[in-house]
């Protein structure tokens, strides 16, 4: 979560399951409201914070510049903004793939299986359960935030994912994905998502559209499927943004400043 105040909510609630120790904290991957609040977790045995390469790589280039404009777009996501040390610096780091072995027999997989959401998405498997936890990767019953993902790339994961036969998903937001009915709609309504918008914009630029052209254009395919859906009008211009950078040959997402915000609302209602 976003600071460590609001970290304690999440182990109130992990409280009411097990008294054990948390030992490990994995990040997903480097967004502030997502990390920051990792250090909440040092009173409850914390001994590492564990991340992808590519997330590690990411916090290095703009974590920085994403915790700054992260707060000042959203303050009202960073409860006891204050209590927040410095950013969340990951511990052990690893490149594709790790196990840990939770007790006598439980393993854990800790897998870096392509990129989607961000370059570096972190997934933790769960082999003999059949249980994924996919990070923002998947997401159920809400938007996708695109602001700094491989949109190209995306399906390719998502059929990685699909391919270890998951019978639970605990997506990035909305509702456990329970049976393998479900965890394949999480998946097709993901790739659907973000296909739908890169493909929006790819014909945008094409027609030599602006922003608020391709804004326009865009909403013509995904409002019908998507408008209803949990942070669709938050996340929908930093996703026409991204993706028109992408269709444009722009493969490394920019680094969102408070420049770069005020170049897209710009961008939006020009003319």
């Amino acid at each position: 979560l976003a600071t460590p105040v609001m970290a304690q909510n999440l182990v109130a609630e992990i409280r009411k399951v097990t008294d054990k120790p948390i030992k490990y904290v994995v990040l997903s991957h480097y967004h502030a409201v997502r990390v920051l609040g990792a250090s909440g977790y040092k009173a409850e045995g914390m001994q590492e914070i564990i991340a992808s390469q590519g997330t590690y790589e990411m916090i290095v280039e703009r974590g920085e510049q994403d915790w700054k404009s992260e707060y000042e777009r959203f303050p009202r996501l960073f409860d006891a903004y204050d209590s927040i040390p410095c950013l969340t610096w990951p511990t052990l780091v690893f490149k594709d793939e790790m196990t840990l072995w939770m007790g006598k027999d439980l393993e854990v997989r800790i897998m870096h299986v392509g990129p989607g959401h961000t370059r570096g998405d972190t997934i933790v498997w769960i082999p003999s359960e059949k249980v994924l936890f996919s990070g923002d990767l998947v997401e159920a019953d809400a938007a996708c935030y695109t602001g700094d993902a491989q949109l190209e790339e995306w399906p390719v994961t998502l059929d990685a994912l699909a391919a270890l036969g998951a019978e639970k998903l605990v997506p990035g937001r909305g509702p456990a994905l329970v049976g393998p009915a479900r965890v394949a709609e999480g998946l097709a309504y993901t790739r659907d998502f973000v296909t739908t918008l890169l493909g929006s914009a790819r014909e945008a630029v094409a027609q030599g559209m602006n922003l608020k052209q391709a804004m326009a254009h865009t909403r013509k395919a995904m409002d019908p499927k998507f408008g209803q859906v949990f942070i669709y009008e938050h996340c929908l211009p930093f996703d026409v943004t991204r993706a028109v950078d992408e269709a444009s040959g722009i493969k490394h997402p920019r680094i969102w400043t408070a420049e770069r915000d005020k170049e897209m609302w710009h961008g939006l209602q020009e003319g």
